[in-house]
Protein backbone atom coordinates (compact mmCIF):
# COMPACT_ATOMS: atom_id res chain seq x y z
CA UNK A 1 0.00 0.00 0.00
CA UNK A 2 1.15 3.45 -1.10
CA UNK A 3 0.44 5.43 2.40
CA UNK A 4 2.58 2.30 3.90
CA UNK A 5 6.02 3.32 1.69
CA UNK A 6 8.73 4.77 3.60
CA UNK A 7 8.81 7.72 1.23
CA UNK A 8 5.14 8.43 1.64
CA UNK A 9 3.87 11.65 3.78
CA UNK A 10 2.12 9.39 6.23
CA UNK A 11 5.26 7.26 7.05
CA UNK A 12 7.78 10.51 6.88
CA UNK A 13 5.34 11.90 9.29
CA UNK A 14 4.45 9.61 11.32
CA UNK A 15 8.97 8.63 11.56
CA UNK A 16 8.98 12.75 12.33
CA UNK A 17 6.66 12.08 15.48
CA UNK A 18 8.47 9.60 16.72
CA UNK A 19 12.01 11.38 16.65
CA UNK A 20 10.16 14.45 17.87
CA UNK A 21 8.74 11.88 21.12
CA UNK A 22 11.87 11.02 21.31
CA UNK A 23 13.51 14.23 21.22
CA UNK A 24 10.79 15.54 23.74
CA UNK A 25 12.13 12.54 26.35
CA UNK A 26 15.91 13.55 26.09
CA UNK A 27 15.17 17.30 26.47
CA UNK A 28 13.59 16.66 29.48
CA UNK A 29 16.25 14.60 30.95
CA UNK A 30 19.04 16.49 30.28
CA UNK A 31 16.98 19.49 31.82
CA UNK A 32 16.85 17.57 35.29
CA UNK A 33 19.38 19.88 36.70
CA UNK A 34 17.36 23.15 35.15
CA UNK A 35 20.41 25.33 34.60
CA UNK A 36 20.69 23.12 31.49
CA UNK A 37 17.97 23.59 29.97
CA UNK A 38 19.04 26.42 27.58
CA UNK A 39 21.50 23.91 26.02
CA UNK A 40 18.39 21.28 25.75
CA UNK A 41 16.34 23.84 23.74
CA UNK A 42 19.08 24.20 21.44
CA UNK A 43 20.06 20.49 20.94
CA UNK A 44 16.26 19.85 20.56
CA UNK A 45 16.42 22.36 17.43
CA UNK A 46 19.52 21.48 15.72
CA UNK A 47 18.49 17.32 16.31
CA UNK A 48 14.80 18.39 14.67
CA UNK A 49 16.23 19.87 11.96
CA UNK A 50 18.72 16.84 11.56
CA UNK A 51 15.68 14.24 11.83
CA UNK A 52 13.46 16.42 9.29
CA UNK A 53 16.28 16.47 6.58
CA UNK A 54 17.36 12.14 7.36
CA UNK A 55 20.74 13.52 8.85
CA UNK A 56 22.75 10.90 11.36
CA UNK A 57 21.01 9.50 14.08
CA UNK A 58 19.01 11.93 16.93
CA UNK A 59 20.48 10.36 19.71
CA UNK A 60 24.28 11.57 18.76
CA UNK A 61 22.89 14.54 16.77
CA UNK A 62 21.11 15.86 20.17
CA UNK A 63 24.45 15.25 22.29
CA UNK A 64 26.57 16.77 20.25
CA UNK A 65 24.53 19.63 19.63
CA UNK A 66 23.73 19.87 23.63
CA UNK A 67 27.52 19.90 24.16
CA UNK A 68 28.56 22.28 21.30
CA UNK A 69 25.99 24.93 22.27
CA UNK A 70 26.32 24.48 26.17
CA UNK A 71 28.18 27.31 27.67
CA UNK A 72 26.33 29.93 25.47
CA UNK A 73 22.95 28.48 25.52
CA UNK A 74 23.33 28.51 29.44
CA UNK A 75 24.07 32.25 29.31
CA UNK A 76 20.77 32.56 27.40
CA UNK A 77 19.01 30.70 30.10
CA UNK A 78 20.25 32.25 33.10
CA UNK A 79 18.95 35.38 31.20
CA UNK A 80 15.47 34.30 30.24
CA UNK A 81 14.45 32.23 33.36
CA UNK A 82 14.39 34.94 35.79
CA UNK A 83 13.15 37.52 33.53
CA UNK A 84 10.10 34.71 32.16
CA UNK A 85 9.26 34.23 36.10
CA UNK A 86 9.29 37.35 36.97
CA UNK A 87 6.92 38.43 33.89
CA UNK A 88 4.45 35.61 35.54
CA UNK A 89 4.92 36.50 38.52
CA UNK A 90 3.99 40.33 37.88
CA UNK A 91 0.53 39.07 35.97
CA UNK A 92 -0.50 37.09 39.30
CA UNK A 93 0.72 39.26 42.31
CA UNK A 94 1.01 43.13 40.39
CA UNK A 95 -2.65 43.49 39.70
CA UNK A 96 -2.31 47.40 39.14
CA UNK A 97 -3.71 49.14 36.28
CA UNK A 98 -0.50 51.69 35.50
CA UNK A 99 1.23 48.81 34.76
CA UNK A 100 -0.16 47.04 32.38
CA UNK A 101 1.55 48.66 29.55
CA UNK A 102 5.03 47.69 30.43
CA UNK A 103 3.53 44.07 32.02
CA UNK A 104 2.37 43.83 28.47
CA UNK A 105 5.75 45.27 26.38
CA UNK A 106 7.45 42.92 28.79
CA UNK A 107 5.50 39.70 27.82
CA UNK A 108 5.59 40.35 24.08
CA UNK A 109 9.48 40.95 23.94
CA UNK A 110 10.20 37.92 25.90
CA UNK A 111 8.03 35.78 24.13
CA UNK A 112 9.36 36.80 20.44
CA UNK A 113 13.33 36.68 21.48
CA UNK A 114 12.45 33.20 23.29
CA UNK A 115 10.74 32.03 20.07
CA UNK A 116 14.21 32.55 18.12
CA UNK A 117 17.11 32.44 20.59
CA UNK A 118 17.11 28.55 20.55
CA UNK A 119 16.95 28.01 17.03
CA UNK A 120 19.82 30.88 15.96
CA UNK A 121 21.97 29.62 18.92
CA UNK A 122 21.45 26.38 17.28
CA UNK A 123 21.84 27.29 13.83
CA UNK A 124 24.67 29.70 13.81
CA UNK A 125 27.99 30.70 15.12
CA UNK A 126 27.57 34.28 16.58
CA UNK A 127 27.93 35.63 19.87
CA UNK A 128 26.28 36.00 22.68
CA UNK A 129 25.39 39.42 22.04
CA UNK A 130 24.50 39.11 18.53
CA UNK A 131 22.34 35.97 19.20
CA UNK A 132 20.16 37.83 21.14
CA UNK A 133 20.05 40.88 19.24
CA UNK A 134 19.12 38.62 15.90
CA UNK A 135 16.27 36.76 17.58
CA UNK A 136 14.68 40.37 18.07
CA UNK A 137 15.53 41.18 15.10
CA UNK A 138 14.33 38.16 13.06
CA UNK A 139 11.53 38.13 15.63
CA UNK A 140 10.24 41.57 14.74
CA UNK A 141 10.76 41.59 11.15
CA UNK A 142 9.15 38.26 10.45
CA UNK A 143 6.15 38.65 12.69
CA UNK A 144 4.19 36.39 10.97
CA UNK A 145 6.05 33.58 11.46
CA UNK A 146 6.86 34.60 15.08
CA UNK A 147 3.01 34.95 15.69
CA UNK A 148 2.37 30.73 13.96
CA UNK A 149 5.99 29.58 16.22
CA UNK A 150 3.66 31.40 19.48
CA UNK A 151 0.30 29.95 18.05
CA UNK A 152 1.97 26.49 18.31
CA UNK A 153 3.59 26.77 21.69
CA UNK A 154 0.02 28.34 22.65
CA UNK A 155 -2.24 25.58 21.44
CA UNK A 156 -0.01 22.99 22.95
CA UNK A 157 -0.07 24.93 26.70
CA UNK A 158 -4.16 24.94 26.12
CA UNK A 159 -4.29 21.57 25.11
CA UNK A 160 -2.30 20.45 28.49
CA UNK A 161 -4.26 22.90 29.87
CA UNK A 162 -7.99 21.33 28.94
CA UNK A 163 -6.46 17.66 29.63
CA UNK A 164 -5.78 18.85 33.39
CA UNK A 165 -9.39 19.87 33.70
CA UNK A 166 -11.61 17.55 31.75
CA UNK A 167 -9.61 14.03 30.25
CA UNK A 168 -6.89 14.07 32.96
CA UNK A 169 -5.92 10.30 31.56
CA UNK A 170 -4.54 12.15 28.10
CA UNK A 171 -2.07 13.92 30.28
CA UNK A 172 0.44 11.50 30.13
CA UNK A 173 0.22 11.56 26.25
CA UNK A 174 0.25 15.36 25.70
CA UNK A 175 3.47 15.24 28.33
CA UNK A 176 5.04 12.57 26.33
CA UNK A 177 4.75 14.52 22.96
CA UNK A 178 6.00 17.20 24.78
CA UNK A 179 7.55 20.35 23.71
CA UNK A 180 10.23 18.07 21.35
CA UNK A 181 6.76 17.95 19.19
CA UNK A 182 6.40 22.00 19.30
CA UNK A 183 9.92 22.32 17.76
CA UNK A 184 9.35 19.75 15.27
CA UNK A 185 6.64 21.65 13.69
CA UNK A 186 8.51 25.12 14.64
CA UNK A 187 11.54 23.96 12.49
CA UNK A 188 9.83 24.28 8.70
CA UNK A 189 9.02 27.90 9.31
CA UNK A 190 12.09 28.88 10.86
CA UNK A 191 14.29 27.26 8.23
CA UNK A 192 12.23 28.93 5.25
CA UNK A 193 13.34 32.35 7.55
CA UNK A 194 17.02 31.40 7.56
CA UNK A 195 17.05 29.76 4.11
CA UNK A 196 18.38 32.87 2.34
CA UNK A 197 21.52 33.86 4.71
CA UNK A 198 22.53 29.72 4.63
CA UNK A 199 22.55 29.92 1.43
CA UNK A 200 24.22 33.52 1.00
CA UNK A 201 27.11 32.21 3.63
CA UNK A 202 27.69 28.99 1.61
CA UNK A 203 28.07 30.77 -1.64
CA UNK A 204 30.11 32.99 -0.40
CA UNK A 205 28.53 35.74 -0.02
CA UNK A 206 27.94 38.81 2.04
CA UNK A 207 25.55 40.97 1.84
CA UNK A 208 22.27 39.54 3.75
CA UNK A 209 25.36 37.49 6.03
CA UNK A 210 26.78 40.96 6.97
CA UNK A 211 24.49 41.98 9.74
CA UNK A 212 24.10 38.15 10.68
CA UNK A 213 27.96 38.10 11.32
CA UNK A 214 27.74 34.50 11.49
CA UNK A 215 26.61 30.88 9.97
CA UNK A 216 29.78 28.83 10.09
CA UNK A 217 27.85 26.71 12.43
CA UNK A 218 25.04 26.49 9.46
CA UNK A 219 27.68 25.43 6.82
CA UNK A 220 30.28 23.13 8.71
CA UNK A 221 26.98 21.43 9.98
CA UNK A 222 24.81 20.94 6.66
Amino acid sequence: MHFLSPDSPFMRGLSNLIDAIWINILMLVTSIPVITVGAALAAGHDASRRSILGEGRVTSNYFRAFANNFPKATLMWLLFCPIGAGVVASWIFLQITPLLIPKFALTILWIIGFEWVWALQARFENSFGRTLGNAFIFGISHIGVTLALTAIDAVYIALIVACWRYMPQGLFLLLLMGYGTCVMLHIPLLERVFAPYTKTVEDGGHDDADWLNGGRKAVQDA
